[in-house]
């Protein structure tokens, strides 16, 4: 089986770990509310703040810049809470327990005075990386590209490593990154697998959208409100996937059990690669 048709299978395990337990789906729910929830009280303010006397928008306001970091740091968190909250549901689910959602948020909040400092790390990143694709030019925008995605593979395994080993963001950077050098491949195959599969099922909700809208009048509202659930519940079901590949991914690198996930799927998601490649470039260099 080749490594992209093993992350499929990957997927879909987790997938099915979504059926049997459908209530995990409101974390991520709950977290694309907050999300709006804070967008419109953070982000709104600055908006207004920026208006100039002409009517158009000016950023160089230091209560702008101030209001938005803000904004991006309350954003960040609440991803990385409801994510995190996620996480603890999905091991439980692991362990064969039942957990209510109440449970999981109570779960993150205990370890939010570790959460808060990393959501604050992730969204200065984001600035630092947004800053070099916009002053960079074209090398910029490359290079902001490639390393937006490895800071996101390599810190893919830092919320299970938050929530169930005691450590700091720091270190639970640096122990994702150690797993990663294991890792590289399956990860970023499996998130690429997920987005794609998403794309194509909001595309597929385009068809319909399509049809209504030619018909005109109340068809065309209810296509375009259609079309709005259907991709909040695309992006849901995606999210609650990728946290429960993030869950199993862990629980098989520290030696828990991962019902329901073939072994051998999970061991191919651990070969160390030849040095010269990406493997060589962060020291697995483990034969494979």
């Amino acid at each position: 089986m080749s490594r992209f048709e093993n992350s499929m299978a990957l997927a879909k395990s987790s997938l099915q770990v979504l059926r049997d337990d459908k209530q995990l789906t409101l974390l991520p729910l709950l977290s694309l509310l907050s999300t709006l929830v804070v967008g419109v009280a953070v982000l709104l303010p600055a908006g207004l703040i920026a208006r100039d006397g002409t009517g158009g928008y000016s950023g160089s306001k230091p209560l702008v810049w101030i209001l938005g970091f803000i904004g991006l740091v309350a954003l960040s968190y609440v991803a990385v809470f409801f994510n995190a909250a996620l996480v603890y549901a999905a091991n439980r689910r692991f362990q064969g327990e039942d957990v209510e959602v109440r449970d999981a948020i109570q779960a993150a909040s205990a370890r939010s005075h570790v959460l808060l400092p990393w959501a604050i790390i992730s969204a200065t990143v984001s600035v630092v990386l947004r800053a070099v694709e916009q002053r960079g030019g074209i090398v910029g925008r490359v290079i902001g590209s490639i390393a937006g995605v490895a800071w996101s593979v390599v810190t893919f395994l830092v919320l299970p490593v938050l929530m169930f080993e005691g450590i700091g963001p720091i270190a639970a950077a640096k122990r994702s990154g150690e797993l990663f050098k294991r890792t590289w491949g399956e990860n970023l195959m499996t998130n690429a697998g997920v987005g794609i599969a998403g794309m194509f099922a909001v595309l597929l909700g385009a068809v319909p959208l399509v049809v209504l809208l030619a018909l005109g009048g109340p068809f065309a509202v209810i296509g375009i409100g259609a079309f709005v659930l259907w991709v909040v519940a695309v992006m849901v079901v995606s999210g609650t996937i990728t946290g429960i590949f993030q869950v199993a991914l862990y629980r098989f690198a520290t030696g828990a059990p991962v019902p329901g996930f073939d072994p051998r799927q999970l061991q191919g998601s651990f070969r160390p690669r030849r040095a010269g490649r990406m493997g060589g470039l962060f020291g697995a260099q483990t034969p494979e």
